[in-house]
């Protein structure tokens, strides 16, 4: 019985002395349990790393043929729109880390401070996520709309994102120091609006959750394609698909853009797409070799597949 009742007061003991699991920064557990299904690299804290070379493609590719692949797959809530932007003119695309802010609640903003304090970190939660940041990463906010008093980053956060990213952030929430993060080198950005006021009432709840931005669900990892007109976050699964979907159907359009301008498509300005036309495709593909992005054997595989479902 001594025996028992020791075991019992040590494992109380332990439990009294170890540290509160964390509730802010999603364990690595948490984040493989919502992207099961990814295969590939993760970042050491769980994240799926798309591959950089992937990044790079994304930016030439078009909203529409890739928001058309994702609705075809089931996935109709992954754009929004309605931005302002640091350079509005300037694609980007990067790896979402995201973070959740709501408005702050004195117990919880009590217990957050708490947990900042035993992991050493520093005050002001709003720059908690941008510790976590690699380069090649979009940080996602969601600051449920926020902009008088939602200000996320000024200058000095701003310039501490882009050293950590050197892409950029979307928030659902506002900026302040407009002008000056837009003289930021290799940085972009895109929010709800700008307000000179300083960043208050506001608590950041998680990092690396599951978040909402307008009508779109963001899990950490996906793939972020922010465009003049909105932006797109790709489930990290159907990235490489989505963007050599996308680019074939880009290859399909300049085709069929020069068939129109040399007045060989007859009345079949769109579609027509027999087999014939897609042997004359390929053979244009030939004769241009660098617009090809994707591999020839991923170019050729989606060839094959596009004539088994052609015109007759």
């Amino acid at each position: 019985m001594r025996k028992v009742i020791g075991s019992v007061l040590l494992v109380c003991a332990l439990l009294i002395t170890s540290p509160a699991f964390s509730q802010v920064k999603m364990t690595r557990d948490q984040i493989l349990f919502y992207t099961s299904d990814w295969k590939g690299d993760r970042f050491p804290d769980g994240r799926p790393r798309l591959p950089d070379s992937l990044l790079k493609r994304a930016v030439d590719m078009s909203i529409e043929d890739v928001w058309e692949f994702l609705g075809a797959k089931g996935y109709n809530c992954q754009f929004e729109a309605g931005w302002q932007a640091l350079h509005i003119e300037k694609p980007f695309a990067g790896r979402a880390l995201t973070a959740q802010y709501m408005p702050t609640r004195p117990d919880m903003a009590k217990a957050i401070a708490a947990e900042g304090k035993a992991e050493g970190r520093v005050r002001g939660t709003n720059m908690w996520p941008i510790n976590e940041l690699q380069i090649g990463d979009v940080y996602v906010a969601d600051g449920f709309g926020k902009i008088i008093e939602g200000t996320l980053i000024g200058s000095n956060l701003g310039n501490a994102v882009a050293a950590h990213t050197h892409t950029g952030f979307v928030f659902d929430g506002g900026i302040r120091d407009q002008a000056e993060n837009r003289e930021i080198p290799d940085f972009n950005g895109f929010y709800r609006g700008y307000d000179p006021s300083a960043w208050a009432q506001m608590e950041l709840t998680g990092i690396n959750v599951p978040v909402r931005i307008g009508r779109a669900v963001v899990l950490p990892g996906d793939l972020v394609l922010a465009k003049p007109e909105g932006v797109l976050f790709i489930p990290a699964i159907l990235a490489e698909e989505a963007i050599s979907t996308a680019e074939f159907t880009g290859l399909k359009d300049a085709y069929n853009f020069e068939l129109n301008r040399l007045g060989k498509n007859g009345p079949q300005f769109e579609g027509g797409w027999t087999v014939e036309k897609y042997d004359g495709f390929a053979k244009w593909i030939d004769a241009h070799p660098d617009q090809l992005k994707m591999t020839r054997s991923q170019f050729d595989a989606l060839l094959a597949k596009a004539k088994s479902h052609a015109d007759r």
